[in-house]
């Protein structure tokens, strides 16, 4: 009788085992799949510390933000001497089979991307927001938290 006992409940344990979703398949569950579930697009920032000094870096960069903000959120920072390129005195940067730096920034701050300067190493060279091209501001802590509810992808130039 208690062997009869046991072997049921391990039939009733095993069961209701079979039946249960294993943790790698909820895992694997796309949210595109679930109806009237809110898509979030995720984010990608981009950091481009170089100028005049790297020119294929700056339009590869610009390049790679304009065909991120087809459907992604895009924040654009420039830093370091980097943001030589975003001076509005500042000499347009062009590199074989790239749009051009200027063509790229035009497109971007058209579309409503954000592109910052760094403050930090605007005041190291001597510019303030006066300096900037129209459409680029001046860097926000909080704005790099806040660009994109989905994850945030880093492409460092």
């Amino acid at each position: 009788m208690k062997k009869g006992l046991i072997f049921s409940l391990l039939l009733v344990l095993v069961a209701f085992g079979c039946n249960q979703k294993q943790p790698h398949e909820m895992s694997t569950m796309n949210m595109a799949d679930t109806p009237n579930v809110n898509k979030v697009k995720d984010g990608v920032f981009i950091h481009i510390s170089h100028s005049f000094d790297d020119p294929h870096r700056v339009v590869m960069a610009l390049k790679m933000a304009t065909m991120m903000s087809m459907d992604k959120d895009v924040l654009v920072y420039f830093d370091i001497k980097g943001i030589e390129v975003v001076l509005k005195d500042a000499k347009d940067i062009t590199y074989p089979t790239f749009p051009s730096a200027q063509e790229s920034l035009k497109i971007l701050i058209d579309k409503g991307i954000t592109v910052f300067a760094c403050p930090g190493c605007m005041k190291a060279a001597g510019k303030t927001a006066a300096d900037l091209m129209p459409g680029v501001k001046v860097a926000e802590k909080e704005a790099f938290f806040n660009f994109t509810k989905g994850r945030i992808l880093a492409l460092d130039y």
